[in-house]
């Protein structure tokens, strides 16, 4: 069952195509703007899947596995609340639309401006501490997959030396993320993750159709009755026993999303790589669609793992899972291969090949713009605002290139030595919360309120990353710490305690408020270019829902097309929801639903994936035509004086 002749030559040509591209990218970064964003030049379409597919990643497609092989069905019910969150959000331009007006490149260059210098530098080492350390695992998960799916020996002799084939796996598959940073800055990350993505799209949705067309929905809802009765995978009104995965990490989940938007630093070049600030909002509003191929993929496989464990008819498929993984001491990494071992069982030869080669995709993705972020912010936030003069572009480029290099030895050593012993996204959760557990009051609280404080910005940070620490030491060496503190509950305690600090702090200060429209280049501080963006006459109500003076037509109608995906799946989720208060609806209803769920959203997965794939190459050529045209400023590198603040 291991990889065959097709399988092997599918993945190394989806390599060499990625590792093409560079070239092609190396000759339009030119300048320091060029490798911390892109150049700002990059469109919609090309902005959402690149960033998609970055924030994606082969351990979150891990991760998504672990949690769904636990929640089933059932998460996906509440999600649909969430969409409409989502939609709040995105149709808003919440933050990013700001920010991007801000015309920061980094996170903690916008804190200076708003804050000050040494809050930069702070914040910029806070973040960088906690994105290295929740980077730190990345590595392993992802070379431990390719390990056990591809059925490489554990061993390689290599001159004379017995080498874990685990460490030369993380070698070359970090060498190649490093090859893309270094070489052509988020210039060449936004082109290979934009090709990634529509890759991945299609390798999901071809993964779908198979075991839709291979597995029965009579075997499906056989296994998921296994479940015990009120840790249901079918029915989310039977979930209290549900460990981990269940209604409170989902309402948790909501909180962190609306706080955590934009805090979280491991994707922060898109967040300034847009055409303008107009870009930066339609882009996101496209993560509404851009999402599905993907959800649809991390839902399904593993409710069809689930089912292979559980079915008879797969006694054979189940044996050679349970042989593959008896081996294996730690529970952590059994949640991990659980679902990938089913796959290795599943998959014919070529859609077992296209799968390998995506998870390389979203590895190669994700360690390329992680190690692109916290390389740059180490740079920009650390180590910039100690200078007291601007580096020159050669300098700069030079530093920010070894700085990438820096972080990719640590993480290299932390997946080598750390050891594993929790859910994926519990680990994410708390680690990420270092930073974001303070920076998310800190961001909005600069963005939106013009009373906010210095004082409270130091105040929340520090508190956010203490506690963050204290529940990661807590959980792994406190005998006595309750199970239901886990790192998704720690992480909404420490986001309450930090909105409600920052807010105290601020109104306890004396410092006066600050003008926001200078901030936002707003007002009489608006330049030319953003002058120039097409003025419509918009009427009141339809400001109300997100749609302002620089939507054309058929931004009008993407907006309402959303409304009325989002509203409409939100409304079966409102009727739904007050049925099954009143009345006892039987699990066979139940799978009806969510059968009907799936082939709905099969199809409009396929239609995003060729309208996403059709835009994204326009934007492309668009990006690459900027690039060439546009000329190199060389002071826009972050650098802050005294007198630009």
């Amino acid at each position: 069952m291991n990889a065959g002749p097709l399988d092997w030559l599918i993945i190394f040509v989806t390599w060499g195509i990625l590792v093409l591209s560079v070239p092609i990218a190396k000759k339009y970064m030119r300048s320091v703007a060029d490798y911390l964003s892109a150049g700002r030049s990059a469109g919609r379409y090309i902005l959402s899947v690149a960033q998609g597919i970055a924030a994606l990643g082969a351990i979150s497609v891990v991760a998504m596995m672990e949690q769904n092989y636990v929640a089933g069905f059932s998460m996906s019910w509440w999600g649909l609340t969430m969409n409409l969150v989502v939609l709040a959000v995105t149709a808003s331009g919440w933050v990013i639309y700001r920010f991007r007006e801000t015309r920061c490149l980094t996170l903690a260059e916008f804190f200076e401006r708003r804050y000050s210098k040494k809050f930069r530098i702070f914040s910029g080492l806070i973040a960088f501490i906690s994105g290295i350390v929740n980077f730190g695992i990345f590595p392993a998960v992802g070379a431990r997959f390719f390990l056990n799916y591809l059925g490489l020996p554990g061993h390689l002799s290599l001159l004379g030396f017995d080498i874990p084939t685990f460490a030369i796996l993380m070698l070359f598959l970090l060498g190649t993320s490093l090859y893309f940073v270094f070489s052509g800055g988020h210039v060449a990350v936004t082109i290979a993750d934009f090709i990634q993505g529509v890759f991945s799209n299609v390798v999901f949705i071809w993964m779908i159709l198979f075991f839709l067309f291979n597995v029965s929905w009579d075997q499906i809802f056989y296994s998921l009755n296994q479940a015990p009765e009120n840790a249901s995978l079918i029915n989310p009104f039977k979930t209290s026993q549900v460990e981990d995965f269940n209604l409170g990490f989902f309402l948790i989940g909501i909180l962190i999303y609306i706080y955590g938007t934009m805090s979280w630093q491991g994707t922060q070049a898109y967040n300034a790589s847009a055409k303008n600030a107009h870009e930066a909002k339609m882009g996101s509003l496209l993560g509404n669609w851009r999402n599905i191929p993907q959800n649809l993929f991390m839902l399904f496989i593993p409710i069809i793992a689930y089912t292979v464990l559980h079915h008879p008819d797969f006694s054979l498929q189940a044996d050679f899972v349970n042989s593959t993984l008896s081996n294996e001491e730690n529970n952590a990494v059994v949640n991990q291969l659980r679902v990938p071992a089913v796959l290795i069982s599943m998959l014919p030869p070529g859609l077992m090949g296209a799968f390998a080669a995506v998870m390389l995709a979203a590895f190669i993705s994700t360690h390329d713009t992680y190690l692109h972020s916290w390389g740059s912010i180490f740079v920009q936030d650390v180590y910039m605002p100690f200078q007291k003069k601007p580096l020159t572009q050669e300098k700069h480029l030079k530093i920010l290139k070894w700085s990438t290099i820096g972080v990719a030895i640590f993480i290299f050593i932390f997946s080598l030595i750390f050891q594993q012993s929790e859910y994926i996204l519990l680990f994410f959760a708390i680690t990420g919360a270092i930073f974001f557990g303070g920076s998310g009051a800190v961001l909005i609280g600069g963005l939106y309120w013009n009373k906010g404080t210095t004082k409270g910005a130091w105040w929340a940070m520090s508190l956010g990353a203490s506690l963050s620490v204290f529940g990661i030491f807590g959980e792994r060496y406190i005998e006595a710490w309750p199970d239901w503190l886990n790192g998704q509950v720690m992480t909404g305690i420490v986001i309450l305690c930090c909105i409600v600090t920052y807010v105290l702090v601020s109104l306890n200060s004396k410092q006066a408020g600050i003008d926001l429209n200078k901030l936002l280049y707003r007002g009489k501080h608006e330049t030319e270019k953003e002058k120039k963006l097409i003025q419509l006459q918009v009427p009141r109500g339809l400001k109300a829902i997100g749609i302002t003076e620089e939507f054309t037509k058929s931004d009008r109608r993407l907006y309402y097309i959303t409304y009325t995906w989002v509203i409409g799946w939100f409304l079966t989720f409102l009727i739904g929801t007050i049925y099954n208060l009143n009345k006892t609806v039987v699990d066979d209803s139940w799978i009806a639903f969510w059968k009907t769920y799936m082939w709905i959203n099969v199809v409009v997965a396929i239609l995003v994936t060729i309208w996403f794939t059709y835009n994204g190459f326009n934007d492309l050529k668009g990006m690459l035509k900027e690039l060439k045209r546009k000329k190199i400023d060389i002071k826009d590198n972050g650098f802050i004086s005294d007198d630009n603040i």
